[in-house]
């Protein structure tokens, strides 16, 4: 039977996702109501800018007093849209000190200070579900929280940008330079003005926290997560990459060790084999690998951002925890009990594809592999290229301990023979 009364929705942020959450919640009453078993109602709407219309939202709803919208006593759940650090995290254990659940798509706050959210929802008997601030409509949190809980997840890689996928897409498929891919995805709207948060990994290095912690049962914040962004690589590295029948991908890359007793995270581009599914992700697709013990390799793949994907996430966290709400229950917290250390970067295993500008002249190669040799790196292929005196020389490792490989390159730097160090970049996924 179903509860008439309705249950109280405050949505914190009215841009591209928040309207489009009112929007479905409007637009969708009845489903809504039928799946939950009870209507839900939107009781209220925080925004910076009261003035602007916004159509099918009663004016009467609007408020710029956030604080008191999540304090007020007959608010079920808070929608949290707005992003960022503050006022996000007070506003949301606000919310919990109030009675409310909580349903965010804040990918930086929770991968910056997560653990504050999820101990002011523990206090209060709240639920935090936050299915949206990872890969968009993609379902990968309930996933890792839910359906892999009896699992373990040894591995968790993929594509977790769409910008930067679109960028890196359009450089490999039609031969644009950087800025000229930026610009075709900032005319089709696939990117702010500002990039910075996407080019330079810091949206993707977020959701690499997130993504961590979840799958490993240990607390990953932001800074333990190595970030490279992906504004040198260029038309040259693509086409290295295809002569090694590769391309290029930003990658999250979140491992357990081999003895189990700790864990990295790391957001970087990489070579990949074309014969690797994520090689063939396209436009501003996301795809995400989860390798578990039991479950084998899983494949999560769709669009990763916009307003209606992300809405639908948020949608889907709004009927579980509502659910909850009736049920008089709560879903799944934190769960830390590994307590695993997260390496640095150095101490990463993986591969390296460098492109030396040399001289070319007798001795210059065994020069180089004897760097290679002294720093303990094993080459796999080597191809060199050259006239006039000038040479261009192609290094491929086999894997290594990416400190040992750092110290190579810095060690090729000094060498006379070596003009330049063109580019490097880490080969993944084989």
């Amino acid at each position: 039977m179903m509860r008439t009364r309705p249950l109280k929705v405050a949505l914190l942020g009215c841009g591209v996702v928040g309207s489009e959450v009112a929007r479905i919640m409007t637009t969708h009453a009845g489903d809504l109501a039928a799946r939950i078993g009870a209507p839900v109602e939107l009781a209220g709407v925080a925004v910076r800018r009261p003035a602007k219309v916004r159509e099918g939202i009663p004016q009467e709803l609007i408020t710029t007093d956030a604080k008191a919208l999540v304090s007020r006593s007959d608010i079920d759940v808070v929608v949290e849209v707005i992003g960022g650090i503050e006022p996000a995290r007070t506003l949301i254990t606000t919310a919990f000190e109030h009675g409310a659940s909580v349903v965010s798509a804040n990918k930086a706050l929770l991968a910056e200070d997560g653990a504050t959210l999820y101990a002011a929802a523990e206090k209060h008997g709240r639920d935090l579900y936050f299915e949206a601030a990872v890969a968009g409509a993609i379902p990968l949190i309930r996933p890792l929280r839910e359906s892999l809980a009896g699992d373990k997840v040894n591995r968790v890689l993929g594509i977790v940008n769409g910008t930067t996928n679109f960028i890196l897409d359009k450089m490999d498929t039609s031969g644009a330079g950087y800025s000229e891919a930026l610009d075709e995805a900032t005319a089709l709207g696939y990117a702010e003005a500002d990039p910075t948060a996407d080019v330079e990994a810091f949206d993707a290095a977020a959701k690499a926290a997130i993504l961590a912690a979840i799958a490993f049962h240990t607390r990953v914040r932001l800074d333990d997560v190595y970030r490279e962004g992906m504004t040198e690589v260029t038309a040259a590295d693509f086409a290295s990459a295809k002569q090694m029948g590769c391309t290029i991908k930003l990658l999250a890359i979140c491992e357990r060790a081999a003895d189990g007793r700790s864990v990295t995270a790391r957001v970087h581009p990489a070579m990949i084999p074309l014969s690797h599914p994520l090689a063939s992700v396209r436009e501003a697709y996301n795809a995400v690998f989860v390798e578990a013990e039991a479950a084998g390799r899983l494949m999560f793949y769709g669009p990763g951002a916009g307003g209606s994907p992300t809405a639908s996430a948020v949608l889907g966290d709004l009927v579980a925890v509502c659910r909850n709400k009736l049920a008089e229950a709560t879903g799944p917290g934190e769960s830390v009990y590994t307590q695993l250390p997260v390496s640095p970067m150095g101490e990463v295993v993986t591969r390296y594809h460098i492109s030396l500008d040399v001289a070319d002249k007798p001795g210059v190669l065994a020069q180089v592999a004897t760097v290679f040799a002294e720093h303990g790196v094993s080459i796999d292929t080597v191809r060199q290229t050259g006239k006039d005196g000038e040479a261009s020389l192609v290094v491929v490792t086999h894997r290594a301990p990416d400190a040992a490989l750092s110290g190579t390159v810095a060690a090729l730097r000094k060498l006379d023979t070596v003009r330049g160090v063109a580019s490097i970049m880490r080969v993944e996924g084989e």
